[in-house]
């Protein structure tokens, strides 16, 4: 993900954040209530979304929040809608958080091109269907260009359109979901705002909802009073409390702290300059690695590794493990699952162009050797303190002991 800037740890371990503690009298808390109150309508902002709750602990928690409004909000109007429609291009989160939630899940085919298959969609909505999930751009790194289309089809079948808003860092201060139709999405703080991502955490994953769908949002909410701020508990439709208190309060202080200093024309830059480097680094590669959709990608883009591994044998997985002896971690490989051997990659803003130049000599070189030596990819990594290990072994017979889980705490 992209780089964390260092101000922003300094800011989160400040002893006015790390030494408040939720239960503190509302009046010694205000100064971190404003800055909640801010985030929110930073996010607001960015998303166009009337109404926010940070509560929602990391993206999957935010996609489940989501659907729990989306259950109120049926539950509400007296309508029994109990099916979600997923894209078969979707994060493996979303039909296990609308399994969570109590819904039942139908796949939704992409086309030719990588985007949403209208005629799919339009068959498959109907009078059980509650909502769209929706990831835009999707996980190919493509926009969904039929937006608009899939906005008025859902709305038109009675549905909610959700936005997975994992690869919101494409699109930050260019475009608002809001405007193309969306009615929920959850935000992810640690993926577009600055927070370490390594090891699966820590995240954030707050919801914004158009102003029908605010009454439903998690309690408490923060409220802004002629003496100042202060929780909010009397919302009588809300769907409940989903954390124990107000979310992973130090990432929000993180991403706070870069939306403030970035501004509006920094955070669109951010997003123009993930674009262009994805970009960049696909025409390096495209012709040696081809590209699981022909379309122009934004933030992020898959390679199709089914070729090479026909024509030697080399499967992605050597090539992520051959990637660790030329000094990268490996991309995000086999997803989506639409595309069997896939590669996905993204550089974000971040990254150099020296970097990018020599990922793109990397696995340029990788193809060579799988080519001229295919042995040495399948034992790769050769240079390394642990060689490649067997994940499936690992995982179905992992050998844990109490040091070593002492070690990882």
């Amino acid at each position: 993900m992209k780089y964390n800037p260092k101000v922003n740890e300094k800011l989160a371990g400040h002893e006015c954040v790390t030494q408040a503690h939720p239960l503190q009298p509302v009046e010694d808390l205000q100064g971190f209530l404003q800055l909640l109150y801010e985030t929110e309508h930073l996010l607001s902002e960015l998303s166009g979304f009337p109404a926010i709750s940070l509560q929602p602990a990391a993206g999957a928690h935010g996609e489940f929040t989501s659907l729990l409004v989306v259950r109120a909000h049926f539950h509400k109007m007296g309508q029994p809608r109990d099916v979600v429609l997923i894209p078969d291009t979707a994060h493996g989160t979303n039909p296990a958080s609308c399994t969570f939630a109590g819904f039942k899940t139908k796949v939704v085919k992409s086309d030719a091109t990588g985007l949403i298959d209208l005629a799919d969609l339009k068959a498959q909505l109907d009078g059980s269907t509650a909502c769209l999930m929706l990831t835009n751009p999707n996980t190919l790194g493509v926009f969904e260009e039929n937006i608009l289309e899939v906005s008025r089809l859902v709305h038109e079948a009675g549905a909610l359109l959700y936005m997975d808003g994992a690869n919101f860092n494409a699109i930050m201060g260019i475009t608002r979901p809001a405007d193309f139709g969306v009615d929920l999405m959850h935000f992810n703080l640690h993926k577009s705002f600055s927070t370490p991502h390594g090891g699966g955490g820590p995240g954030s994953g707050p919801i914004g909802v158009t102003k029908a769908l605010e009454p439903y949002l998690p309690v408490p909410r923060i409220k802004k009073t002629a003496s100042g701020y202060a929780w909010a508990h009397a919302c009588p439709d809300s769907v409940g409390k989903v954390h124990g208190f107000y979310g992973n309060a130090g990432v929000v202080v993180r991403a706070y702290a870069y939306m403030r200093r970035c501004g509006r024309e920094g955070i669109k830059k951010a997003a123009e300059m993930a674009v262009l480097n994805a970009n960049y680094l696909a025409a390096l590669l495209s012709k040696t690695y081809p590209l699981a959709t022909q379309r122009r990608p934004l933030h992020e883009f898959v390679l199709d590794g089914e070729a090479l591994a026909k024509e030697t044998g080399v499967r992605t997985l050597d090539v992520a493990k051959a990637l660790i002896d030329r000094g990268f971690h490996p991309p995000t490989i086999y997803f989506p699952i639409i595309v069997p051997e896939a590669l996905m990659i993204e550089p974000t803003e971040s990254e150099s162009k020296e970097t990018l130049d020599r990922f793109a000599a990397a696995l340029i070189d990788i193809v060579r050797e799988a080519r001229e030596h295919p042995e040495r990819l399948h034992a790769a990594p050769q240079f390394q303190p642990v060689g490649r290990l067997d994940e499936v072994k690992a995982a179905r017979d992992p050998k844990l002991s109490a040091s070593a889980l002492c070690s990882c705490s």
